[in-house]
């Protein structure tokens, strides 16, 4: 007779929608439109889950702000700005809160596809396919065309082209 495993997780069924909150909040940063999207299904009244959200962030326990930096800080070494600007947008982060961080970014822009492209192909592209599989490469992971082919094509100066 085979054994059952005891659950790992413990049931969340009789759970208060604060209660599935802070549990939520406590594994990972979320924006408001994640935790209501989590949360909608288990509270009958959109009004509540609003009263609810309002109070998560006047405690500052739900914060855009710490979003954006966790993202932009877990995804600065292997993303450029487009890529992480998508993922912000995606997760429901206003314009506002995005575009100062990813300026941060621009000072390193170079350095990090850089160090992607090394990672990624080793050595110098040396016919034109393989300079265009590696702009692709650069260009899906979030880095404009201009950043792609000074890297690629091994220029140092950094102004937009």
């Amino acid at each position: 007779m085979a054994r059952q495993r005891p659950s790992k997780s413990k049931p969340e069924s009789g759970l208060t929608a604060s209660a599935r909150a802070l549990r939520l909040l406590a594994r990972r940063e979320h924006t408001r439109r994640e935790l209501e999207a989590k949360l909608a299904p288990h509270v009958g009244d959109a009004q509540e889950l609003a009263s609810l959200l309002d109070e998560l962030a006047r405690r500052g326990w739900l914060s855009e702000a710490r979003v954006v930096d966790q993202v932009v800080n877990a995804k600065r070494e292997r993303m450029g700005p487009a890529r992480i600007r998508h993922t912000l947008l995606k997760r429901g982060v206003s314009e506002d809160l995005i575009a100062p961080a990813l300026a941060t970014l621009k000072d390193t822009e170079i350095e990090t596809a850089r160090s992607l492209r090394a990672r990624k192909f080793g050595a110098p592209a040396e016919t034109i396919a393989e300079q265009s599989r590696q702009v692709r490469f650069l260009q899906a992971r979030g880095f404009s065309l201009g950043v792609a082919m000074r890297v690629v094509r091994g220029r140092s100066d950094v102004a937009d082209e």
